[in-house]
């Protein structure tokens, strides 16, 4: 799946407006959200706290139209502890 570096820009423009300064809090405070789901995929301390922790993060990345993200999110659910994949959603959070 292709990273598209606008479709999150794109989804908040859809939803507030051509806000250039709106959209860029929005993105941050969306950056800012995933980088907190992933501290807690990484602290979960069982697999299902895991796999809760991945859902929470594929549904904020579903609500900001951040598919690759979503996409990683839930290939994460299916590999709980793995300490790759934590490093992989950081590295996709980062290039948002």
């Amino acid at each position: 799946m292709a990273y598209d570096p606008g479709a999150i820009d794109a989804t908040l423009a859809a939803a507030v407006g051509d806000e250039p300064g709106l959209i860029a809090e929005l993105r941050a405070a969306f950056v800012d959200s995933a980088e907190k789901a992933i501290d807690a995929i990484q602290a979960a301390d069982s697999d299902e706290a895991w796999r809760l922790a991945t859902a929470r993060l594929k549904g904020l990345a579903a609500s900001f139209g951040a598919v690759r993200l979503m996409s990683l999110a839930s290939e994460a659910a299916n590999a709980p502890g793995n300490d790759d994949v934590v490093r992989t959603l950081r590295r996709a959070v980062a290039r948002l």
